[in-house]
Parts: structure tokens; C-alpha cells; sequence
């Protein structure tokens, strides 16, 4: 371990289920953050009820995993009622309350902190935390942990720590999609339909594309010149710091976190076990960290993405930093489905797409291990012969040519069988 790293960082992993919670967990996370079924985000995400996060939560608790839970809108008058009683219920959950809430409105920390006087509380990056004064602001008001902004460079981030308490923690993304607002803040959405990105139903207009207009009187409004085909002004690359660990770590950060809590288990389960891999090995050793680097890389790209960029942490972001042509995701595999029992040679899945008899596919292990294998049998959920699943979220039993465990995650290269999408 180099001298500068005297402490090894959590890994955060977003979790948009109950399914998406125990992937992250088993491949490799510290911590797993998730939305309840209000007060979030992330409203278009399924989000948890009290039971299944009951359950995600003792799961989590068994593998000495952390659960924290989102409540982070920006809320008005008429939230702050349920907020109290939503606040109570997290309190009491049984076998255990999450381990910490994530919040950005002063309201909802005055209610959190009234109501469970014991929560652990971490401020959202939809605070804006972008000095070491607001870190400290926080900290004498009895936060633990700040998410810094995402427009911070490495620079400031070391500043911050050398300004706060060693006891405080900073809490940094490292990886997944950009907002072209600041910090999550965003009018957008609201303005173009009438949801709020910051009540947790944002529409992604950032995402959209923006035809050329002409102005029928000056000043009437502003057009769009880039091209006869329109553009894509606003879509940032994705966020991907996996070749900067040992920066990070020496900034002082305690936390990494990954963006996406409406991601799907393939992305969560390559995202964690490959940072999970380059955090232990470069908190192990450097050299032996970048001498694995082409694996990091070839493991992250197996997720969905836009192309990477390095956001605000070396300096501010170009023209270079967005993708002006399109919006679409880079894909190179497909999800098939998680392993969730095995009974003498067959393994049961819920399948995710579509795939057959005879196909290659890949047995993805949270240990670090691809293994190739080929798809020998197929069963139906009435114990039938079939050739194919072509119904999402069938139950089929499978046996493959090679062994596969509980929890195991299969997957397609995107061109080797049909697919609805990854």
C-alpha cells in the first residue's frame, strides 16, 4: 500500500430492487443504497416496500454489507407530514433499521433528526457540497458523511479533507451517468412536462435530441445551430474512474460511489466486482493495480454505457466530454438471468431475455472468474423440453455444460443471441 493511502474506501453500489440489493452485495459492495417508495430520486426506479427493504436489508446485515436509504428531494410543504411517518417507520424496521439516510433538504434533516435522534445521516450531492465551510456546516449540525458535488475536482476535494474533521467522511461518485445541471438541480424536466427531477420524476431531457430552429423574429427564442440532423446539446459521457483509484484514494475520499439506481443486475454486478477487484488491489499494491488495468477495463465495458469521461476531476469538462450525435447506450451484453437455485444438474432462473438450446453463453462469478459455457437443456416452469425462452421473466431450469452456483449471474455477448436490451 502506498504510504498516501491510509485508508481503504467503501464501495457504494446503487440498487434499484430486491434482487438488484443481493447482486450487488454478492459481487462485492460495502455498502448498497436504495430508494423506499417515496421521498427518493429516483421515482421511475421500482424502489423498495418496507418488507422487501426488511429483508435487503438483514440480507445485506448477514455479509457485513451497510444499506442505506435515500430521502433526498428537495420537499415541500406537503411531504413533510408523511416524511415524519416515513422516517418512523425506518426507525422501527425489523430485524434492523438501514444504517444511515441520505438527505439534501435542511426540513427533511430537522424531521429525521427529531423523529430517530440516532440515524446516521449523510448529505446528498443535491445539496451541493462544494466547499469545506458547507462540509463543516453539516458536521456541526450532526451529519457523518457529505456527498461531494459533482463538479469538484480532485484539487478541491483534497482541500476540503484538509479542512475537516478527520472523523467526517467524504462521499464521492466515481462512476455512471453525468448531469448537466448542477449537482442534480434541474428545471428542465418540469419546464418540458411537468415532472420534477427534483421530486425524483425527472424525464431526462438532457438525453433528448434538439432539431435546428429557425427564428421567426429576433429574439423570439433561441435556436439550436449545429447541424440539418439536430443535436444531442446536452449528453454528457458517463462518468468512469477506474484508472484513477489511487488518485482518488489520496484526495482523502471515504467513500466511491456508483451511480444507477435504475440499473439492472448485469450492470451492478460487473460495475461492483470490477471495482471491487482494482479498490483491493490497489489498496494492496499499485503495481500489481495497474498491471491488471486491461481487465478493469474489459469488465466495465461488459456494462451499458455512453463513453467515459473523467467529469470535473482534472479540470472542467469540453466539448470532448459530450456526444453530440446521438443518446444511445453501448452495449456488449445481454442479461439472461441470475442463478437463484440448483437441484442436482439444473439451475433455476427468471430469464431476462431471450436465448436457446445450443447457445454460448457466460457464466459470470462474483469471485472475478468468466466461465464459457454452452446451454445443453432447457425446461420449462412445468418441467417441459423446451428450445428457447421467449417471454421475459419465465422460470426456466437450465443445464449447462459447465457448473454453475446460487447467485451466479449469465450473460450473452449483445450479438449472440436475440435480446430485448441489456
Amino acid at each position: 500500500m502506498s504510504s498516501e493511502l491510509k485508508r481503504k474506501p467503501e464501495l457504494l453500489i446503487p440498487a434499484s430492487s430486491l434482487e438488484v440489493l443481493k447482486t450487488a452485495v454478492i459481487f462485492g459492495a460495502d455498502a448498497v443504497y436504495i430508494g423506499g417508495e417515496a421521498f427518493g430520486l429516483r421515482a421511475k426506479a421500482k424502489n423498495f416496500s418496507m418488507e422487501e427493504m426488511a429483508e435487503g436489508i438483514a440480507f445485506a446485515h448477514e455479509r457485513g454489507v451497510k444499506v442505506y436509504v435515500t430521502a433526498n428531494i428537495l420537499a415541500h410543504n406537503s411531504d413533510l407530514e408523511g416524511a415524519e411517518n416515513y422516517f418512523r417507520e425506518l426507525r422501527d424496521l425489523k430485524p434492523a433499521p438501514p444504517d444511515a439516510l441520505i438527505i439534501s433538504d435542511p426540513g427533511m434533516f430537522a424531521i429525521a433528526k427529531e423523529v430517530w435522534p440516532q440515524a446516521e445521516i449523510h448529505i446528498s450531492t443535491q445539496a451541493n457540497n462544494t466547499n469545506y465551510r458547507t462540509y463543516l456546516f453539516w458536521w456541526k449540525l450532526g451529519a457523518k458523511r457529505v456527498v461531494s458535488a459533482r463538479e469538484l475536482s480532485l484539487e478541491e476535494i483534497r482541500e476540503i479533507r484538509k479542512n475537516i474533521p478527520e472523523e467526517m467522511e467524504i462521499e464521492s461518485f466515481v462512476h455512471g451517468a453525468m448531469c448537466i445541471s448542477y449537482s442534480g438541480r434541474c428545471l428542465l424536466s418540469n419546464y418540458f412536462t411537468g415532472r420534477d427531477a427534483n421530486r425524483g420524476a425527472c424525464t431526462h431531457p438532457c438525453r433528448w435530441k434538439y432539431a435546428v430552429v429557425e427564428e421567426t423574429r429576433p429574439g423570439e427564442y433561441l435556436p439550436v445551430y449545429e447541424n440539418e440532423r439536430g443535436t444531442f446539446i446536452f449528453n454528457s459521457k458517463d462518468l468512469c474512474m477506474i484508472e484513477y483509484l489511487p488518485e482518488l484514494m489520496g484526495a482523502g475520499i471515504d467513500s466511491l460511489k456508483i451511480e444507477g439506481r435504475m440499473k439492472t443486475a448485469l450492470y451492478v454486478a460487473a460495475v461492483a466486482r470490477t471495482y471491487r477487484k482494482a479498490i483491493d488491489d490497489c489498496f494492496a499494491s499499485e503495481t500489481v493495480y495497474r498491471s491488471r488495468m486491461e481487465w478493469y477495463r474489459q469488465e466495465i465495458a461488459q456494462c451499458t454505457y455512453r463513453q467515459f469521461t473523467t467529469g470535473f476531476y482534472f479540470g472542467k469538462p469540453n466539448e470532448n466530454t459530450q456526444i453530440y450525435d446521438n443518446s444511445t447506450y453501448i452495449s456488449e451484453s445481454v442479461y439472461l438471468g441470475i442463478v437463484e437455485e440448483k437441484r442436482d444438474h439444473l439451475i433455476r432462473i427468471e430469464q431476462k431475455n431471450k436465448f436457446s438450446v445450443g447457445d454460448r453463453i457466460e457464466i459470470m462469478k462474483p469471485s472475478g472468474e468468466n466461465v464459457e459455457t454452452i446451454v445443453e437443456e432447457m425446461y420449462n416452469g412445468e418441467g417441459e423440453a423446451v428450445e428457447s425462452c421467449p417471454h421475459a421473466k419465465q422460470v426456466i431450469w437450465l443445464k449447462l455444460s459447465e457448473e454453475a452456483q446460487a447467485y451466479d449471474l449469465l450473460r450473452a455477448k449483445a450479438a449472440s443471441c436475440e435480446s430485448a436490451g441489456a
